[in-house]
């Protein structure tokens, strides 16, 4: 019975690619927009994993998500640094700031002013330069999709020179850093120098990054500093949730992408299901005969879920090998780096086409059990 089944599925070949190409389209745009759609919305926490030297992030308590932070002032720092279970606090400074260029243009970047004597929460990673050389007078570190954005098509030059808040920048390093949301160049300076590089405001400091003492839990210490200073202390995990879950309910990003993965899953469910109930409506008379010679419905039943899996096993490979070449193939551009194709979005889209194959072979299913045997002697 099997091979009778492989070969009434693939004896009319065009309903047979038909069937392929219906789940593979279904893949291809799911898998793809399941993907990047996980990334983007990893892009707007991006900053909050690439700070791997701390633990906690202290904050003013009506953060909403990590581009909208009112400025603490320094004494918050004091009193954090007074809570049992805090083994050291510093200060980070998180904003935008405009760049005035060599040759007169302007740009806009994502500023982070470290701790001066520790320099937490500075890039992993170095391209060009060295760390070490942010402590050199108004010294900066630019992430390489920044450079590129900022002179376009040039080589890696450092000792480059702009202007922040009419204050002369040096540029001493290129490094590695994952997207922001806004795909703004991100900049990385010292503390003190970021007070020079932006507009002077009573207050600077946006956030107090936190270790907790060994052998003390992190959200333990973030209750103790929460109920101690007033401050909203959240792990690192917690900030990066607390940021996506801002923009999955503050945005149209969910909207816009699920129109589109229902689209996918919509037209490849009709495409399938369609080609599929013609594709047995055609060997009603096979199925007839099979019925006429004592072939039970189960075993009937068996034979189109053995089509549809077959079908569905095809078009899922060739749609995933599709998703997954589109994404080495754009792996080097800058403007969709850390856009990947996610395990989640692989066995999530594995679901749907499973639904679809189901669907469709319920609608086939239907027709082949109220069919009578003797359907084969009508002319």
């Amino acid at each position: 019975m099997t091979w009778i089944a492989l070969r009434m599925l693939m004896g009319d070949r065009a309903k047979y690619f038909g069937l392929i190409f219906g789940v593979t389209f279904a893949t291809l745009l799911m898998t793809q927009q399941v993907s990047i759609f996980m990334g983007i919305l990893t892009r707007t926490a991006s900053q909050v994993v690439d700070v791997r030297d701390a633990e906690i992030w202290v904050m003013d308590n009506k953060v909403r998500f990590i581009d909208e932070v009112p400025p603490l002032p320094d004494s918050d720092l004091y009193r954090v640094r007074s809570v049992p279970g805090v083994a050291w606090a510093v200060r980070m400074y998180k904003g935008q700031v405009t760049a005035r260029l060599e040759d007169g243009n302007y740009r806009a970047l994502v500023l982070f002013g470290l701790d001066d004597t520790s320099l937490v929460g500075a890039p992993q990673e170095m391209i060009v330069g060295a760390l070490a050389d942010l402590r050199r007078p108004d010294a900066v570190i630019i992430d390489k999709a920044g450079y590129e954005y900022m002179w376009p098509g040039e080589e890696y030059k450092l000792g480059r020179e702009f202007q922040l808040n009419d204050r002369r920048a040096v540029l001493v390093g290129i490094c590695k850093a994952s997207p922001p949301f806004t795909t703004l160049p991100i900049l990385y300076t010292r503390y003190s120098s970021a007070s020079g590089f932006v507009p002077r405001e009573r207050n600077l400091m946006s956030f107090v990054l936190v270790h907790p003492q060994d052998g003390l839990a992190e959200e333990e210490v973030c209750r103790r500093i929460s109920e101690s200073t007033g401050l909203m202390a959240l792990t690192q995990e917690q900030f990066f949730w607390k940021t996506i879950w801002y923009f999955i309910g503050s945005t149209g990003i969910p909207v816009n992408f699920g129109i589109t993965i229902t689209l996918g899953f919509v037209v490849g469910a009709a495409i399938t299901g369609q080609t599929f109930y013609l594709f047995t409506i055609e060997n009603l008379k096979q199925f007839g005969a099979l019925k006429a010679m004592g072939v039970s419905n189960l075993r009937i039943i068996g034979m189109i879920l053995l089509q549809a899996v077959v079908v569905g096993l095809v078009g899922y490979g060739i749609g995933i090998g599709l998703t997954a070449a589109f994404f080495e193939s754009t792996s080097g551009v800058t403007h969709l780096a850390g856009l990947s194709m996610t395990p989640l979005a692989f066995g999530g889209v594995g679901v749907a086409v499973l639904a679809i194959i189901i669907i469709t072979s319920l609608l086939s299913i239907r027709k082949v059990l109220v069919l009578e045997p003797a359907v084969v002697f009508r002319g």
